[in-house]
């Protein structure tokens, strides 16, 4: 057999094996790789045929260790497993492999390792002394009730559960043994098994778990070839994919992963906009880069960008530029714009008007200037922070330009109820407040925005109107009135994606629908309104952009441990949280197949200290590579302190600033906003005390505008509730003093480790 055109091939489970071998190890398989695809048959890779199967083989990787492969045609090969030498042939009637007859994809499972691991009984304890109150003989204890008892076997199999390990399945009597038989099993076994654990009906599990992945055409049991093509069998193929898979250093790898759930998703015709929610860690933003992709590989050949790939701000619009390179190289890139929303705002105004050169003020030092303001009027009835906010969700956000209109204006949301008349000295500081702006030459990104989306509606209706013009003609142009527009009209884009939908502002969501004409898969958005960390609250059906029937949910973690999200949740507590167009959103069924160690929790007696203790944990970690750890905080002052302390230790950290981190290697250290979008490895959030997590201010809000307490306390939690689920594989919380009141339940179930 020649090796010329051998493809071999990596299964997804062999990955995740191969990720915890040593070092050399993996770079004998890459060299082994290589090998192979040039000639199978080479002596030195003593290729055979397993006894007792007919598709399943053993190669030498090197002296110690062995790779196991499925054969699946005479140029095609996947490596299932690789293990020392010693463990290939001592238990191969226990080594099953077959085509799932749900999902059609191949399924591998080492039924002695699942044994061993997972039910073997643990090392008995060492006893000790039976209190004197202790009776002699105790009552025997009843025995564990099997786990999935109430399911019989036909139903397992037919929600997809691998049959070779049924009758683990039902051997199944603790939580432990559950988890460690997802970490073996193949994937969507796992998933089954942990949507009936957590309380789904079979008929619910049935059409959420197992409907979405299910084969679209009948499955031949036996065709291994045609198993290895479909979307239930996740393999890795190219050689830099290997190489990534082999090295392990980014321990991101779902990043690009994309479920059969979610291709569905990013394939799927829309009638008009869609919508995609879901928590943290559940491939939302691999939706969006796949949707872009897919997008793109639709278009007509060209040199433009007609699709508009956009997120709330700088680090993270940097972050899916990356990604998108990695997923599709410069081709793809080249056929996409990709910009946060208020740079895509302001090039508009710009275009629009160059002689609009105003410095530009962030909402801090907006409010600064509200203040100003009041002082210099000596008006000490209203607050800051409240004017502002009327100002931009209100006045801005609804475009409001007359007294008149603002009296009109609705403010759902906005919480303190207020009278006529107050509307009226609103409107007037207001209007002195866009005067001072105006002297002191300097504007706010929402007035940008509104600037934007008002441009861009009228250039939408100037292009309606040409429309209308041509069909009136017959579909012939109107010269003259396209000269009179100073060109040839067109939408901006085709297609427009947009990540973190959650925090984008009224403004913007009217610019982006007058970009696009309103036509099949024209806007895409994914986002989550639990994880929603700043104040722009919207109803998108009254913005134009109906999603009503176009919405789905992602449910499935593929990056945060179980233990780290049933913490994280904790803190979200019992709030409501809304969908983007007027109903209510859960987190209901949001789960992880990922297990790990439960969050720890430090109490310390003020700050120093817990910088102290940071530093020391951080040491203890020993060969944890610094960029994979991450530190979160409430304000910019303490993560200079925190950086400050770290530095004595000899660690090296980089702040990140709104363009992400200050360097390539490091603890990353920065504010709570800071960290959206990313993910490390070891998270730490410190400093979340009572009066920092919530701010004190807010808590003064409780009596004097309870409405807009509950929304400040909302993002609140949400902004903790996004640092806690940065974390893959460990989350520390600090506090020192009074802990913040949204660890409450979480002291409750897991008291602080000593200091």
């Amino acid at each position: 057999m020649t090796g010329k055109n051998v493809t071999l091939r990596l299964l997804d489970k062999a990955d995740r094996e191969i990720l915890k071998l040593p070092r050399p190890v993996k770079g004998a398989i890459y060299d082994f790789q290589h090998k192979f695809k040039t000639n199978p048959d080479s002596a030195g890779l003593r290729l055979k045929q397993l006894q007792g199967h007919d598709k399943l083989y053993s190669a030498r990787i090197n002296d110690e260790y062995r790779a196991l492969l499925l054969r699946l045609a005479d140029d095609d090969w996947l490596i299932v497993s690789v293990k020392h030498r010693k463990d290939v042939y001592a238990h191969l009637d226990r080594l099953t492999y077959s085509v799932n007859r749900v999902t059609g994809g191949i399924e591998y499972v080492d039924l002695q390792v699942v044994q061993e691991e997972v039910l073997s009984p643990p090392a008995p304890q060492t006893a000790t002394p039976s209190s004197p109150t202790e009776p002699l003989h105790p009552a025997e204890p009843a025995a564990p009730q099997p786990l999935f008892e109430k399911w019989s076997e036909q139903q397992l199999t037919d929600l997809g559960v691998a049959p070779s390990l049924i009758p683990v399945v039902a051997a199944l009597t603790t939580e432990d043994q559950l988890l460690g038989l997802v970490e073996y099993a193949p994937q969507l076994t796992g998933e089954v098994l942990l949507a009936l654990y957590d309380g789904k009906e079979y008929d619910d599990v049935l059409e959420q778990v197992t409907a979405p992945v299910a084969a679209l055409e009948p499955v031949d049991t036996e065709d291994f070839r045609a198993a290895v093509e479909r979307p239930a069998t996740i393999v890795t193929t190219t050689d830099d994919a290997l190489r990534e898979a082999l090295e392990g250093e980014d321990f991101g790898r779902w990043k690009v992963f994309l479920h059969p759930t979610q291709a569905k998703l990013v394939t799927r015709d829309y009638s008009g906009p869609a919508r995609v929610g879901g928590g943290p860690g559940t491939g939302k933003t691999i939706v969006a880069l796949h949707r872009v992709k897919h997008l793109v590989e639709q278009l007509p050949a060209g040199r433009n960008k007609p699709v508009l790939l956009t997120t709330y701000n700088k680090n993270l619009a940097a972050d899916l530029r990356s990604r998108l390179l990695a997923l599709g190289g410069e081709p793809l890139l080249s056929r996409v714009e990709i910009s946060h929303v208020d740079q895509l705002a302001l090039r508009t105004v710009r275009e629009a008007e160059p002689g609009n050169r105003k410095r530009i003020i962030d909402e801090a030092q907006a409010v600064r200037e509200w203040r100003s303001l009041l002082d210099e009027l000596g008006e000490d009835d209203w607050d800051a922070e409240f004017l502002n906010d009327e100002w931009t969700q209100v006045i801005l956000g609804q475009a409001v330009t007359s007294r008149t209109d603002y009296f009109r204006a609705r403010r759902a949301g906005r919480g303190r109820t207020v009278s006529r008349s107050e509307r009226a000295e609103i409107w007037q500081l207001a209007e002195r407040f866009t005067q001072r702006l105006d002297r002191l030459e300097v504007q706010t990104w929402d007035q940008i925005a509104e600037r934007a989306a008002q441009l861009e509606t009228e250039r939408a209706r100037r292009i309606q109107a040409i429309d209308r013009q041509r069909e009136e003609a017959g579909g012939l142009d109107n010269i003259h009135m396209a000269d009179g527009s100073g060109g040839w009209l067109r939408y901006r884009y085709r297609h427009i994606v947009v990540d973190e939908a959650q925090d984008l502002r009224p403004a913007h969501w009217k610019m982006l629908r007058a970009m696009t004409a309103p036509d099949r898969n024209d806007l895409f958005l994914v986002g989550d309104t639990h994880q929603r960390i700043y104040k722009n609250q919207v109803t998108l059906g009254s913005l134009g952009i109906n999603i009503r029937g176009r919405s789905s949910k992602l449910s499935l973690s593929y990056r945060t441990t179980r233990q780290i999200l049933r913490s994280a949740l904790n803190v979200l507590g019992q709030e409501t949280y809304d969908d983007l167009d007027g109903s209510t959103e859960t987190l209901a069924g949001y789960r992880s197949v990922l297990s790990g160690a439960v969050p720890d929790l430090h109490s310390l007696n003020d700050w120093e200290d817990e910088r102290e203790a940071i530093a020391a944990l951080i040491e203890s970690w020993g060969d944890v590579p610094h960029e994979q750890i991450a530190i979160a905080v409430p304000t910019n002052q303490m993560a200079s302190e925190v950086a400050y302390a770290l530095a004595q230790h000899r660690i090296r950290a980089l702040e990140i600033g709104p363009d992400g981190p200050r360097g390539d290697s490091g603890v990353h250290i920065g504010t709570m906003f800071r960290f959206k979008g990313l993910e490390y490895q070891r998270m730490i959030i410190a400093g979340v005390t009572d009066g920092l997590v919530p701010r004190a201010s807010v808590q003064q809000q409780r009596t004097t505008d309870p409405a807009r307490y509950r929304l400040e306390m909302q993002r609140a939690r949400s902004l903790l509730f996004v640092a806690a689920t940065r974390a893959r594989d460990s989350l520390d919380v600090f506090w020192h003093g009074e802990p913040s009141p949204f660890l409450k339940e979480l002291i409750k179930v897991r008291p602080p480790v000593a200091a």
